[in-house]
């Protein structure tokens, strides 16, 4: 599918579910679904001054709805703040599940960053974020999600895996340890603020080091393993939890994606290029503020020993796209061609830094991601996107429709996102999981902070840099 049949279509597909479906657009107001003043988990003086300034300037009133109600929602309804030791903690949720993932979290708050100078409270509020998940990472490295309370013990304590108290769900995934150190050093790169970053989040970063060496499972399938008693093949790993055999090759083994599902090869390319970037950040991050030269350089080496195996074993030659990357490989040769929605994706690689949206690798795949030849490429009547085993067929995921539009260049592109956007949120007012490429009223989680904040995000990228898309 190509930019301009992408355009014309959702361009028609969008005009008929608007006009049938959002009415209300005709009508002087929309309905009030933000909560509350008083049932607002927390307030940010500047998120509300941004507010204000899109509904003011952007003319669109759903748009201007829309953003109220996205934007907000993970300060709104996820963050419980308070002092621990002196010091800020937050806790935050993902929405209808009560547990913190380090991925979730991080991605939450990380639209929050560029309003942190003018707001004292917001800057504290994100600085708990990452004093939190210091914890985490020092209490299990290898775990995903973890509960507000340390002593918890949840539903899934009986996975075979070395669970403890809590924990909610330890399925190793490489971007949970990665998402922590890019919040953590673009808010450092924000507010210079050293305070987060003591004895104990260093620890957190050799930790970090120490859990992707021994994934790279050079000598040994190393310390982690994990299989679940369930019916979904996707939520547990064969070979005795160790997942299919790979060849070490210096990338490092993921065994489940981003989406909490199992990886069927374990080099998980996205997360690979994620480590990369997080590894250079963690590396220039420890080196000023702990002059650790020794842990900084070693960070350096492995980031240098993954990319230098990403280019060697990521690259494919597919018969109608030319080089791609792919999604998995296990270093023997095999590799899975494919995208999936949650982040970081193939599609999201120049958003995390990761790539230049210029490489023409990243281009040709982007290409193939947003075709019919990406297995969970889906497009029907209501929209079209990428969508991913999670959730199952047909349904598309507004996080890379958001992902789509954030890493365009091409202005009828990102304004087709926006739209296809507007058009899908079932007259809720927010973003969802998943939907059904034919009927946006079929959709899962209806609170999902995530996608809502990924969404404000890139309204605002989109105000700013070329608010005539939002016309």
């Amino acid at each position: 599918m190509n930019r301009r049949a992408f355009v014309r279509n959702v361009s028609l597909l969008t005009s008929s579910v608007f006009l049938s479906q959002h009415s209300l657009a005709a009508a002087p107001s929309f309905p009030v679904v933000r909560p509350a003043e008083a049932k607002r988990r927390f307030r940010s003086r500047s998120v509300e001054a941004a507010i204000k300034e899109f509904q003011r300037k952007v003319k669109d009133p759903e748009l201007g709805w829309l953003f109220n109600n996205c934007f907000p929602s993970t300060l709104d309804t996820t963050v419980t703040y308070s002092t621990r030791q002196g010091r800020p903690d937050t806790y935050v949720i993902t929405g209808d599940i009560d547990a913190m993932w380090l991925r979730d979290s991080s991605a939450q708050v990380f639209p929050y960053l560029n309003f942190l100078g003018k707001d004292q409270e917001l800057r504290q509020l994100v600085a708990g974020v990452i004093n939190r998940q210091t914890r985490c990472i020092l209490k299990d490295p290898y775990a995903n999600a973890f509960y507000g309370d340390d002593t918890k013990v949840g539903e899934w304590k009986s996975d075979m895996t070395q669970m403890q108290a809590g924990v909610h769900e330890r399925k190793w995934e490489i971007d949970s340890l990665c998402y922590p150190i890019r919040l953590a050093y673009h808010y450092w790169k924000k507010t210079n603020d050293p305070a987060p970053f003591d004895a104990q989040w260093q620890q957190a970063i050799r930790a970090t080091l120490q859990t992707f060496r021994e994934q790279q499972r050079k000598e040994s399938l190393g310390p982690y393993k994990f299989q679940r008693e369930t019916a979904i093949a996707t939520d547990t790993q064969p070979m005795s939890g160790y997942g299919y055999p790979v060849r070490p090759v210096g990338l490092i083994c993921s065994s489940f994606r981003p989406s909490d599902d199992a990886t069927l090869y374990s080099f998980l390319v996205p997360s690979n290029f994620f480590a990369v970037v997080s590894l250079r950040q963690a590396s220039e991050m420890i080196t000023a503020l702990a002059q650790d030269t020794k842990t900084a350089q070693e960070l350096k080496t492995l980031a240098d020993e993954v990319e230098a195996a990403l280019r060697k074993h990521a690259v494919v030659n597919h018969p109608q796209h030319g080089q791609i990357y792919a999604y998995e490989v296990d270093g023997f040769g095999s590799q899975v061609l494919m995208d999936d929605a949650n982040v970081p994706s193939l599609l999201a690689l120049p958003y995390l830094g990761a790539v230049p949206a210029t490489d023409p690798i990243y281009q040709n795949t982007r290409r193939f991601l947003l075709s019919e030849n990406n297995p969970f490429f889906f497009k029907g009547r209501a929209a079209e996107g990428i969508g991913g085993p999670h959730v199952g067929q047909d349904m598309i995921w507004p996080i890379a429709i958001t992902m789509r539009g954030l890493t365009s260049s091409d202005d009828a592109e990102i304004r087709t996102c926006v739209q296809s956007l507007r058009a899908t949120h079932a007259s809720t007012g927010y973003m969802h999981e998943a939907f059904h490429k034919d009927d946006p009223t079929k959709f899962t989680r209806a609170w999902f902070a995530w996608a809502n904040t990924l969404f404000g995000e890139f309204l605002w990228k989109v105000y700013q840099e070329k608010p005539q898309l939002l016309a």
